[in-house]
């Protein structure tokens, strides 16, 4: 198999989705769409996450230091996608039936449809040319009971919560079925 040299970017390396659940200044919810996301080990399991341009999701994290990080699954898509593609500081951007309930950890929104939420403190800002990598540590973990099913293997837990990645400006399921390009999965929502 060839090579061939490219330009840099990220397109066939498919990352996990987070809808970043924060509160306003006035303590209203607000959820962002976000895929750069990773792990550390800083003496425990912590987070990276970078968020590139100015968003009020950032806004947030910056005036509070904490922040949750919401599994979106296939079920949780079109939402998700609604999110990541509506400016957030649009009146408009909230006002959609949303399950919301308070960490246990820290005073962050997290989403009840999402099987697993991580409760994330930033420990260190590192500004970047256009972007921002927080690095963070977590504080608690909430995770469906489903998930503790000892009959169950670890592969039917996966493909249970149907996890959704991004690659190439588009969506795909848990098992790599396409469920569309950026955009196209929150015109379900405007069709309820």
């Amino acid at each position: 198999m060839g090579k061939m040299s490219l330009k840099p970017y990220n397109d066939y390396c498919p990352q996990t989705l987070f809808l970043y659940g924060t509160y306003d200044e006035n303590g209203n919810a607000d959820f962002g769409l976000f895929c750069w996301f990773s792990y550390t080990w800083d003496g425990e399991m912590g987070v990276m996450c970078c968020i590139g341009g100015n968003k009020m999701t950032k806004d947030n994290i910056h005036r509070n230091r904490i922040f949750s990080a919401n599994l979106v699954t296939e079920e949780l898509l079109p939402l998700a996608d609604y999110f990541g593609n509506t400016d957030g500081h649009s009146e408009e951007k909230m006002k959609v039936a949303l399950g919301i309930e308070k960490g246990r950890v820290l005073d962050v929104p997290v989403l009840t449809a999402s099987p697993v939420n991580f409760e994330l403190e930033v420990k260190q800002f590192i500004e970047l040319d256009g972007g921002e990598v927080m690095l963070c540590k977590m504080r608690n973990v909430l995770q469906d009971d489903s998930l503790s099913d000892k009959s169950k293997s670890e592969a039917e837990k996966l493909a249970m919560i149907a996890p959704v990645r991004t690659t190439c400006k588009r969506y795909f399921g848990y098992k790599g079925e396409d469920l569309g390009a950026w955009g196209e999965p929150r015109k379900v929502l405007a069709e309820k």
